[in-house]
């Protein structure tokens, strides 16, 4: 399967590529295949030199479904109207209008600049208008002190009616149709006709679209992905002798159980999503509602129907929604004060990033940053300049199978412990050098294919790859690509955004992706008879939303436990303390960086005299200087910063000066969590571990992909052999982000591998009809205490 994505778009293209590719494009319409890019590349400007390099190191959609005025900003206008068959051939850049094939699962796609406006035809009821323009120009400056401008591009307009259901015999349904005019870069080149989607395929893209216009907030669309999927499961198990329902048990008789089940899921689903995406929760209600509303009026349903009384399809999933509905209000989330925690207070003034340095009461817990203006990673302005905390109650709220209380990790290293000091300043010391990779200049190669990285033990990089794709028995063909070409097209593909759905969306579009290929038999846990799309649909979001929700729980409630600190206050801190490595030499302070030469070195007249490596950082003798990568460019479509010289107390991550990091304590990750419990349940779901045809591909060509500068230099083709190999990628990518460390990623990918075993155990007995049944208790949750840090009082720097 093969996932192309163009520059416009960031990470929902690539992975909504996938999914979103075959998702949204069998889902409500097709998507105009995109034409391929010929123009001209504007020449790479570099806007920094590099001096010197670090040592390698190697460590291991597509019109949404519906009728959605919200889909993601950036729809891959090249994406196939049909899922990429598995016979070899060379990944195109984002020229096919059909999904390249590639032995690969590849996730093929392309972008358009802006999500359509879906609007439904020949259906007198609520348009769907005014899709939000997330796309924005930045112009980030070379300094990492000024902030970049967005500026909304325009919307293309779209469309479509959709189909019913993909298994359902609904008479009524009307048959999808949809023409996309895509964003003026974009040239379209084929109207391909989409398959029939399920019910449960559409409503799952329905919420996609609303996440990719809403506040990224990643726990609470984790928890709104499960419950829309309790929802849909509760109405198909209800047609359904030997299945339990989650929330509710009532059973229902039929003379055509495949029509009433995808009207009762639908009410269902339309009654949590109307509620969860309201003006009250999320800032982008009035497009999703009409999108919600959209739908359902093109699937042939009557939206204003509410009653809860009788045996009517409409009824039974209308007392289902109301009963998800009665749940939320009581699992912990104070959803009914728009998820707010006031007992949380940050333990440290803000760090504002325009100056150098920061100033912390404790430098072991969370910071938030102070920013001169902020706009989350999709695009949307967010009032006010310093971040306030997401979600730090998380820990509390009801989890399906998790147990918290099992599965916090031991504490991070901490500055100032006598056991794991050195430890803390070796992370930053490390986080150091993995900013310095990121450029394409400094000669350094990487082979990325399954022939060499993958395969990884639990909590390591330490795989080596695969000798064969298991699933052709041929060797994997390698794939040397420059280092720092990869290291931002990782970071930059696995983000929060821009146009993203957040992890826990990701992974349903990387399910989607899984279950559009034509190589895979729908056969649940790989035996059994094959099923239809619907049962497939229904119980695949079940397990794994359940996953991802779990997953939010264990990872949030370790990081209101710890409060830790992220990179970029670690390193501002340390680094205008000075130096720890030599008492006797300058600017020494025991809390200070470690020297490394060629790395982290002290600024001295020698060192800044003219024509010498420190020259441009003369006025700043004394202070400690860094090799890494120091900011955005000012033009980031014709230029890339490169990595050079700079104080270590103006270090940035690798990320827009608009969010520069998440707003939210760095221990665990939460990227590594939901990506590790993801895979464990589509490994179970789907009886293998590896992609359909054991691999999956995507595609960043050439100086069109990133977004925070130009790049990558050359074209790179992301591979994994299986869904493990993704979630390692995923955690990986964080680190060269500049967003966490390694300590972060592999108790995160710990955690995350056994919450998705034990969920998976458990929603299977809901399939096979032994859950308990009778008023459901949810597993309580823990009371969230933070760890008590020890009194913390900063060493003076000292000067010989």
């Amino acid at each position: 399967m093969l996932y192309n994505h163009r520059r416009t778009n960031n990470w929902e293209s690539r992975m909504r590529v996938a999914a979103g590719l075959a998702a949204s494009i069998t889902m409500l319409g097709t998507l105009a295949a995109c034409g391929s890019d010929n123009g001209a590349n504007p020449t790479p400007t570099a806007v920094a030199t590099a001096t010197a390099s670090a040592t390698s190191t190697r460590t291991s959609a597509p019109t949404p479904t519906a009728l959605p005025t919200n889909t993601t900003t950036v729809l891959p206008t090249s994406t196939a109207t049909t899922v990429p068959t598995n016979t070899p051939t060379p990944i195109p850049t984002s020229t096919a209008t059909r999904a390249p094939t590639n032995t690969a699962t590849a996730l093929s796609t392309s972008t358009a600049t802006t999500a359509p406006t879906l609007t439904p035809t020949a259906i007198p009821t609520p348009t769907a208008t005014g899709a939000p323009t997330d796309t924005a120009t930045e112009t980030p400056t070379a300094t990492p002190t000024d902030s970049a401008t967005e500026t909304p591009t325009e919307t293309p307009t779209d469309t479509a009616t959709a189909t019913a259901t993909g298994t359902s015999t609904n008479t009524t349904t009307p048959t999808p149709t949809a023409s996309e005019v895509p964003s003026a870069t974009e040239t379209p080149s084929a109207t391909p006709s989409p398959a029939p989607q399920s019910v449960a395929r559409q409503w799952d893209e329905e919420i996609l679209s609303a996440i990719r216009i809403d506040l990224p907030r990643p726990p609470i669309h984790a928890r709104n992905l499960f419950h829309l999927s309790v929802a849909m499961w509760d109405a198909w198990a209800a047609y359904d002798p030997m299945a339990i329902g989650y929330l509710t048990t009532e059973k229902q008789t039929s003379t055509n159980i495949e029509a009433d089940r995808a009207e009762a899921i639908s009410y269902a689903a339309y009654g949590v999503l109307s509620e969860r995406y309201s003006a009250a929760l999320s800032v982008g209600a009035a497009t999703s509602l009409a999108s919600f509303t959209a739908r359902m009026v093109a699937l042939g349903y009557d939206p204003t129907i509410t009653t809860t009384t009788g045996d009517t399809p409409a009824a039974v999933g209308n007392r289902i929604a109301q009963a998800v509905i009665s749940y939320g209000l009581n699992d912990g989330s104070n959803e009914a004060n728009n998820y707010k925690d006031p007992t949380y207070s940050p333990a440290n003034p803000p760090l504002i990033v325009a100056l150098p340095g920061t100033t912390m009461n404790d430098p072991n817990r969370w910071q938030p940053l102070a920013l001169s203006h902020q706009v989350t990673q999709n695009g949307i302005p967010i009032p006010g300049n310093v971040q306030v905390y997401v979600a730090p109650q998380w820990g509390s709220v009801l989890s399906f199978a998790a147990n918290l209380d099992a599965l916090i990790p031991e504490p991070p290293p901490k500055l100032h412990d006598p056991v794991t000091d050195a430890a803390f300043k070796q992370e930053a010391v490390e986080e150091i050098q993995r900013s310095s990779q990121m450029t394409p200049d400094d000669g350094a190669t990487l082979d990325i294919s399954p022939a060499a990285t993958g395969n990884n033990p639990l909590g390591t990089n330490d795989g080596g790859g695969y000798p064969v794709n298991p699933i052709t028995g041929q060797p994997y063909t390698p794939e040397i690509v420059k280092r720092g070409d990869y290291r931002r097209v990782i970071a930059e593909f696995w983000a929060d955004g821009p146009n993203s759905e957040t992890p826990p969306g990701h992974w349903n579009v990387m399910a989607n992706y899984v279950s559009d290929s034509p190589q895979l038999v729908k056969r649940i846990e790989g035996t059994g008879p094959i099923v239809n799309d619907l049962e497939w649909d229904v119980k695949l979001y079940f397990a794994l939303n359940a996953a991802v929700h779990d997953a939010a729980v264990g990872c949030w409630g370790t990081k209101r436990i710890y409060d830790s600190t992220r990179p970029i206050s670690m390193i501002r801190y340390m680094g205008e303390l000075g130096q720890s490595s030599d008492p006797t030499g300058p600017s020494y302070n025991p809390d200070g960086l470690p020297l490394v030469p060629g790395l982290i070195e002290v600024i001295t007249p020698e060192s800044s005299a003219a024509g010498e490596r420190h020259a441009a950082l003369a006025a700043y003798v004394g202070e400690i200087a860094i090799f890494a990568w120091p900011g955005g460019p000012a033009d980031p479509t014709t230029q890339y910063s490169g990595v050079q010289w700079i104080r270590a107390k103006t270090w940035v991550p690798y990320q827009k000066d608009t969010f520069v990091t998440p707003a939210f304590a760095d221990y665990t990750s939460g990227h590594s969590t939901f990506s590790r419990a993801a895979p464990e349940v589509l490994a179970r779901f789907t009886g293998s571990p590896f992609f359909p045809g054991g691999l999956g591909v995507f595609f960043a060509p050439k100086n069109k992909f990133l977004q925070f500068e130009l790049g990558p230099s050359e074209d790179v083709q992301l591979q994994w052999a299986t869904y493990y190999d993704a979630a390692d990628q995923c955690g990986q990518s964080r680190l060269w982000g500049g967003i966490h460390n390694t300590e972060d990623d592999f108790a995160g990918r710990i955690m995350g591998s056994v919450i998705g075993a034990d969920v998976y155990d458990k929603a299977r007995t809901y399939f096979d009809g032994t859950a308990a049944t009778g008023i459901l208790t949810p597993t309580p949750a823990p009371t969230l205490t933070p760890t008590s840090p020890p009194t913390f009082t900063p060493t003076p720097s000292v000067t010989p």
